[in-house]
């Protein structure tokens, strides 16, 4: 699905076809009105070369027909129609005029539909929702799955729905080589690094490696990791060396901490350790300055917002659990 090496050329306005827009609203007048002032060229549409569909670019062709353009920079995409729309949706996510949330949940039950496979993380990562509302739209529009069912992940491996099979190899992995990291446990139970981290806390807690069925909230990456019951069968597998659990810091607390790494040469005199230390640096707001910025959502933003801080979140568990596994190796 890469265009970024395809060449540019220029073809006839009247040779392209407008439809099949994840759009759902049509062209944005506004959005027009904005390209036509800008003073740099555009950027050349994007069109799919068996139909001569317009896959990316519907208000720079419009701009150019008001201009009064007879042609017009194209790059071509030659996968079918299925992957042109995935393409659409990616595009339109990520530049340009962004899809609104309704569309891109629109596109999120095509792409499902026409993708079946690909796991609720790979669905969002083109869509720009979170795993948990491309999981939703899935249980609205799909069969239930068998426990043999597959998706495939991100990463283009295939993973089963049903992830017990693997906690439980995985849970025993871990009791007999508590040195294990989580990507070798991962790789040799057939689950996802995430999983196995939990399974490690579940563990600890002298709770089932497998999370009860009808306590089990299904991960968006499709390979059967399971957001943590809060309370759990007991199990008679157990880490060798369990390690504490670690509490919230108060947000004072949080500041503190976040100034001592400040002063780290480690972290100030690299651009990655200031990057790192910038993001640390916005959570540590007081509570009373979270609820403010909670309550100043606009509601018409809220789903938005809503989708954004799962996402940021799901970020924050990987960068925690690449950088425990790190940590516990040197260690």
């Amino acid at each position: 699905m890469e265009i970024n090496q395809q060449p540019v050329v220029e073809v006839e306005l009247s040779s392209l076809r407008l439809s099949d827009s994840p759009r759902l609203a049509g062209e944005s007048p506004e959005h027009v009105q904005a390209l036509m002032a800008a003073q740099n060229p555009l950027p050349p549409i994007t069109v799919h070369r068996p139909t001569m569909r317009v896959i990316d670019g519907f208000h720079r062709l419009r701009v150019a027909r008001l201009q009064g353009a007879q042609r017009i920079a194209v790059t071509f995409f030659d996968g079918d129609e299925a992957e042109a729309f995935v393409l659409a949706v990616r595009l339109n996510v990520t530049h340009g005029l962004p899809l609104a949330l309704a569309d891109r949940k629109r596109a999120a039950e095509r792409i499902i539909a026409s993708h079946p496979l690909w796991s609720d993380r790979k669905v969002a990562s083109v869509t720009g929702i979170s795993p948990g509302t491309v999981g939703d739209i899935r249980r609205r529009t799909e069969w239930e799955p068998s426990p043999q069912d597959r998706r495939i992940g991100q990463d283009g491996r295939f993973r089963p729905l049903d992830g017990s099979a693997g906690r439980t190899l995985a849970g025993e992995l871990l009791s007999e080589n508590p040195d294990m990291s989580l990507r070798q446990v991962a790789r040799a139970a057939g689950i996802s690094p995430e999983t196995v981290r939990d399974v490690r806390n579940r563990l600890r807690n002298g709770e089932s490696p497998v999370v009860p069925q009808e306590r089990r909230r299904q991960r968006e990456d499709g390979d059967g990791a399971g957001v943590p019951a809060r309370h759990g069968e007991s199990g008679a597998l157990r880490l060798a060396r369990p390690g504490p659990r670690l509490r919230q810091a108060p947000a004072a607390d949080r500041v503190v901490l976040v100034k001592q790494l400040t002063a780290d040469p480690a972290l100030r005199f690299t651009e990655t350790g200031r990057n790192l230390l910038r993001l640390l640096t916005l959570h540590t707001l007081r509570k009373e300055e979270w609820d403010a910025i909670i309550n100043s959502v606009p509601l018409h933003c809220g789903d938005i917002v809503v989708d954004l801080a799962r996402q940021f979140a799901d970020l924050w568990a990987d960068f925690a659990m690449r950088v425990e596994e790190d940590v516990a190796q040197i260690g």
